[in-house]
């Protein structure tokens, strides 16, 4: 907890170390280090120089991670205490009144808000923490504290707060995966309204913690395509993109998810905005499915495609690469003439340029001209800090219009 800098374990980085810290990055690497002076436990703040002794700021240490520091601060003067955190907390919070509705949104996302390992969603009344960092973890009640009382001064009230930091990632950080409830329990079906649609969020069951806000804009850019149109939403998880459809004014919208769980949401998702009529679900497997639907001579005016994320280390990048090429290229062959494709990757390690590059070869292979639309990455509450790969455009959505070869 608070710390007195003249007493701070010192890291010393390896010549010519650091190059991404020293790029704008927040992460050290385990062989990045070359010396530790004074007494530490994994979770500590130290002081990390450079090999020549110049000093690069503080951060935890853990050397139970492959990402052995996470930098809090570029000041080796600054007292890391509540005074501080709270200083964090307020600038995440007044950045996201500037930029984004409000409502439904993530509160703190990690790296990006300079409090590395930590991020909490706010659906509606409720908040959900995800601690990933042994360091961070240390400050995780400080830090919903501090939340709590920055967004009761404009008047909001939170009743209640759930964890989910139940992700394989804390192993590795030497700490236990854990999910409950931070304080009083509550009925953890928690109803949000985005983009004029409603749904039930599941904060203790659902994905990640509880639905993907990073999504919102994107979901709203599809309405404009939708209404009077047959709508295909593959991996449609609990049917937001089939409810932007739908609320739009699509003729018909069918959904498809291989989660039988996802689809039994989806359905009381639809129903809770009237749309149970035009917007239908189905259990199955895209990738089988649409070479069904194709056979069968199935065309649609507007196709989404939203899959998981395909690769979650470099080494799978090659199959990722199979996986997206195929689905889009199956997704292409569904869209008339004329129609218009949305598809996106959420996968870090699936970079901009290789996934352009992957939609262009699957355009090729199927003799489609592709028109883009445009060109969007995750909500303005995701932000993405400049030279700072931790928080880089892990989301990339484009909408296409598909058009034959003439």
């Amino acid at each position: 907890m608070p710390h007195n800098i003249q007493n701070l374990p010192m890291v010393q980085i390896k010549k010519g170390a650091g190059r991404s810290l020293k790029a704008g990055g927040a992460w050290i690497y385990d062989n990045e280090i070359d010396t530790i002076t004074g007494s530490y436990e994994n979770g500590d703040m130290v002081l990390v120089t450079d090999f020549d002794g110049y000093p690069l700021g503080q951060g935890f240490l853990n050397l139970n991670s492959t990402i052995a520091i996470r930098m809090m601060t570029r000041k080796k003067d600054v007292v890391v205490d509540e005074n501080f955190i709270e200083m964090r907390v307020r600038s995440a919070w007044e950045y996201r009144k500037a930029v984004s509705e409000t409502g439904s949104c993530r509160l703190i996302f990690g790296e990006a808000d300079f409090l590395p390992g930590i991020v909490v969603d706010k659906f509606s009344d409720v908040l959900v923490v995800e601690s990933l960092a042994l360091g961070i973890d240390r400050w995780k009640m400080v830090i919903l504290e501090k939340l709590l009382a920055v967004l009761s001064e404009d008047g909001i009230s939170i009743r209640g707060i759930y964890e989910r930091s139940d992700a394989k990632v804390r192993l590795q950080e030497g700490m236990e995966r854990f999910k409950g409830f931070i304080g009083e329990p509550f009925d953890t079906k928690v109803e949000i309204m985005e983009n004029g649609v409603r749904y039930l969020v599941d904060v203790q069951d659902g994905q990640k913690t509880g639905f993907f806000l990073d999504q919102k804009y994107n979901r709203l850019a599809i309405q404009r395509l939708c209404p009077g149109k047959k709508v295909l939403d593959c991996f449609t998880h609990t049917g937001s993109f089939a409810l932007n459809a739908g609320i739009a004014g699509a003729s018909s919208v069918l959904g498809v998810d291989a989660s039988q769980l996802a689809i039994n949401q989806a359905i009381e998702n639809a129903r809770l905005n009237g749309l149970s009529q035009r917007v239908q679900f189905q259990c199955s497997d895209v990738f089988e499915l649409l070479p069904q639907l194709e056979a069968k001579g199935e065309r649609f005016d507007v196709v989404i495609l939203d899959p998981p994320a395909f690769t979650k280390s470099r080494n799978s990048i090659k199959n990722a690469v199979k996986g997206y090429r195929e689905i889009n290229l199956r997704g292409m062959k569904l869209v008339k003439d004329g129609g218009f494709l949305a598809t996106c990757s959420c996968s870090h390690f699936m970079s901009p340029e290789l996934f352009t590059k992957t939609i262009r070869e699957a355009a090729l292979g199927v003799h489609k001209r592709l028109r883009q639309v445009e060109y969007r990455t995750q909500a303005m509450d995701h932000p993405i800090l400049w030279a700072g790969e931790e928080t880089s455009y892990y989301l990339k959505f484009y909408i296409f219009q598909v058009t034959e070869e003439k």
